[in-house]
């Protein structure tokens, strides 16, 4: 890991993290989820998630889904990113999945505050959105590949096929969406730049966007190609030069575009919450659905509470599991 700046931001951080978990809602202990007959014993399937107070309500709706479709859901670990060593968000977890196997992995927002460049959406530029950039780092090294999610989204399918997905010679492999205009996420400074643009020279294949919000990554080749280095190295340059106007996902672009092992898109039904100003109501694309995702401003427990909820809300809803009548409960 890099070095750290100074130690007192990192402490009120801490401390900040530390108030607002005593105030953590309340949910209803999830079902206890078991493994078939056919299900092997040395099969385990490794989630990344982050975990705070802000997303807590989403990423148990999450995790609910992800058991609730697994076929063998004993084999699944989780690994959630915290900002801080949270013994709150942890024993919230424990209460509301009894029998789920996870580790809680600190993130020390210290490490990507220097880095991060203001961006079109504030909620984009908290630090723990940058923490799949150090999955390599955090997670133990004896671990092959992790299967990261976000925490606004809901899966209606048995994850362990997207896991096992074969990566040749990729170290991430995603849902690609070679319709959209790729262009668009960099501003006109970047593709002025002759230096800026060679870095798509030599690419397996032309640039392609993808939602970092559902990735299948191999830590091994991760930590061999000094990814997390090239992904910091693109959040300097935009320090000096704004070269594109979102959070992280433009430097995943920037380094993997155009070396992307693709899945089927059902695996990733994205922009559910709109766009990043207004969040509005969105339609599913074509074609079948694995997962729901929610990426964009608008959240469906934020909508929902506030009885004014998109259509697909409402296919979030069965896995909400914040407890009625609760503080946060406002129906």
């Amino acid at each position: 890991m890099p070095p750290s700046p100074p130690f007192f931001p990192f402490l009120l951080l801490l401390l900040l993290s530390a108030a607002a978990s005593y105030a953590l809602p309340a949910f209803r202990e999830a079902p206890a989820f078991r493994n078939g007959p056919h299900c092997p014993a040395d099969a385990t399937v490794h989630i990344a998630m982050t975990l705070d107070s802000t997303y807590l309500r989403g990423s148990t709706a999450a995790v609910f889904s992800i058991l609730q479709h697994s076929s063998c859901p004993e084999n699944i670990t989780f690994h959630f990113i915290t900002a801080a060593p949270d013994l709150h968000l942890g024993r919230t977890v424990s209460t509301t999945f009894p029998s789920l196997e996870f580790h809680l992995h600190a993130f020390r927002p210290s490490v990507v505050l220097p880095m991060i460049s203001s961006s079109i959406r504030p909620a984009l530029d908290d630090p723990l959105n940058y923490a799949r950039i150090y999955l390599a780092d955090l997670l133990p090294e004896s671990l092959p590949r992790v299967l990261y999610f976000d925490s606004d989204l809901v899966v209606l399918d048995d994850v362990g096929p997207l896991f096992n997905t074969p990566l040749g010679s990729h170290a991430v492999a995603a849902p690609l969406y070679c319709h959209a205009n790729f262009s668009a996420y960099f501003t006109r400074a970047f593709w002025s730049n002759p230096r800026y643009t060679s870095t798509f020279r030599g690419r397996p294949s032309e640039p392609c966007y993808f939602n970092t919000g559902v990735m299948v990554i191999d830590l091994r080749k991760w930590r061999e190609g000094n990814y997390r280095e090239k992904l910091e190295g693109w959040m300097k340059v935009r320090r000096r030069v704004r070269i594109y106007e979102l959070g992280s996902l433009p430097p995943f672009l920037l380094v993997f575009g155009g070396d992307v092992e693709g899945v089927e898109h059902r695996w990733n039904q994205h922009g559910l919450g709109g766009d990043n100003m207004e969040g509005r109501c969105r339609d599913l694309h074509p074609g079948a659905v694995s997962l729901l995702h929610w990426s964009g401003k608008g959240k469906p427990w934020l909508r929902l509470d506030s009885k004014r909820p998109c259509p697909l809300d409402l296919l979030w809803s069965p896995y909400d599991l914040l407890k009625r009548g609760s503080v946060f409960d406002d129906r």
